[in-house]
């Protein structure tokens, strides 16, 4: 849920003028026009410290306000404007450092970031941080939850009382040059220190175990909104595909990038497409249909993500199977190029499932675990019920699908159509649990033999 976020209220203070705070972030919201609070303590409406994403250019500040007085406000020169890649944060403080400049640092997957703009705290100031007030993650503390939320999602949140810590504290790079993190840091937590690893298992505040402290500390945190479905499989060893809010016509993608809603007007668009594209392998993948008015679920090409916002053009290389039951495709001039009888009709509450098999280049859709026109997905290059070949169906360009192309998984439809995605990270409710063949992801039906979860890890192994 947007709104989610966690909360803990510390017993004493401890060490306010040094403490580090790490965390893996996923922006999956794409730009902000607002703030998007990571970590905060507050006590009042003028009084509180908040790490945030700040603004449309996405920098991230460090902002501390006591009495109405702000104390300090340094932020980031550079922008984090990816919403599909898992980043490492690393938030240093030290007031009592003599150079200001060295009082409050960041660095990102390693790498410390510029700071020139906004205020240094002053030599040995108390931060709002560590004191025994209100702690929260993944909204503006100030007494209470002010907002803020963040939208995305965060993994291996934690933090250090009275250590200024450098990022190798808590990440490394591997053989092929990737900032990992330490599933077991080696660090001094302090007397408030915390590690929330967001497993949802182990002791917790409350019975959900999403905000279990791995630390030793048993400074456990409470959850609010926490929804059915907190604990994703996405993680920084494993990116998995969400909504692409970069190029999405949708009017909001939300619920860590997995909920689209579609254009708020009243003409067909793109919607969203998946931040993973692929042309080769076999993948699978499931579309929750909330309100709608004729949707569209299919694949497009790749380009088909930069296209322009409003009408949805019908596109070339889109392929879909409609809410009214037919499949159709776009000709690239604002037309089908097929639209002929295929399944059975969809609505609001169904799931849909998707199979591209870009090996022998078909592609089907089932409607709540079955497949429509008697389809096998793991017939491979016999096809048998495919809603699309690589031979032309009806000699209308876009009709069918192509091989050396990119495709992604796309949702279209008319009039703020909403469809949740799972890619193998579902948030919305499943019943089941059913992993691909290499263990990956979790769908609400059984994944066709052969066919993968649209994640990294099956990435490396098939070539997508």
């Amino acid at each position: 849920m947007a709104d989610t976020h966690l909360t803990k209220t510390f017993a004493s203070a401890g060490n306010r003028k040094t403490f580090t705070f790490s965390v893996w972030l996923k922006q999956a919201f794409g730009l902000t026009s607002g703030n998007s609070v990571i970590f905060s303590a507050g006590s009042a409406s003028n009084t509180y410290c908040q790490i945030r994403m700040k603004n449309a250019n996405n920098y991230i500040q460090f902002e501390d306000e006591q009495g109405g007085s702000v104390t300090a406000t340094p932020y980031t020169d550079a922008w984090f404007r990816d919403p599909t890649a898992w980043n490492h944060l690393v938030v240093r403080v030290d007031s009592t450092q003599s150079t200001a400049a060295d009082r409050v640092r960041m660095y990102m997957n390693g790498t410390q970031l510029t700071m020139s703009g906004g205020t240094q705290p002053g030599q040995n100031q108390d931060f709002i941080i560590n004191n025994n007030t209100g702690h929260a993650l993944g909204t503006l503390w100030r007494g209470s939850d002010s907002g803020g939320h963040w939208n995305g999602h965060m993994a291996q949140a934690i933090f250090c009382d009275g250590q200024s810590l450098a990022p190798t504290s808590f990440g490394s790079t591997n053989a092929n040059g990737v900032w990992i993190p330490n599933s077991s840091p080696s660090v001094t937590y302090g007397t408030n220190g915390f590690k929330i690893d967001f497993t949802g298992t182990g002791a917790s505040a409350d019975s959900s175990g999403f905000g279990a402290d791995s630390s030793g500390n048993n400074n456990h945190f409470a959850t609010t909104n926490i929804g059915t479905n907190p604990s994703s499989k996405d993680s920084p060893e494993n990116n998995f595909a969400t909504w692409n809010a970069l190029g999405s016509n949708a009017s909001s993608i939300t619920e860590g990038g997995l909920r689209m809603v579609g254009d708020t007007g009243t003409s067909y668009s793109l919607g969203a497409c998946s931040s993973i594209a692929f042309q080769k392998g076999k993948w699978y993948a499931e579309f929750k249909v909330g309100t709608f008015d004729n949707n569209y679920i299919g694949l497009c090409k790749e380009d088909n993500m930069l296209a322009s916002s409003g009408d949805y053009q019908y596109q070339l290389g889109q392929l879909f199977y409609k809410s009214n039951g037919n499949k159709a495709s776009g000709d690239g001039a604002g037309n089908f190029g097929a639209d002929t009888s295929y399944g059975a009709s969809y609505t609001s509450g169904d799931i849909i499932g998707v199979a591209a098999d870009m090996d022998n280049l078909k592609l089907y859709f089932s409607k709540n675990g079955t497949f429509q026109d008697s389809g096998n997905p793991s017939s491979g290059s016999t096809g048998t019920g495919a809603a699309f070949t690589s031979s032309t169906i009806s000699g209308a360009a876009g009709s069918d699908i192509k091989a050396d192309t990119f495709y992604s998984f796309f949702s279209a439809g008319y009039n703020d159509g909403i469809c949740q995605a799972n890619f193998g990270n579902p948030s919305f409710t499943i019943s089941s649990s059913n992993a691909d063949a290499n263990g990956y992801g979790s769908f609400e039906y059984a994944v066709p033999s052969g066919y993968y979860a649209l994640c990294t890890k099956n990435l490396a192994q098939y070539g997508g």
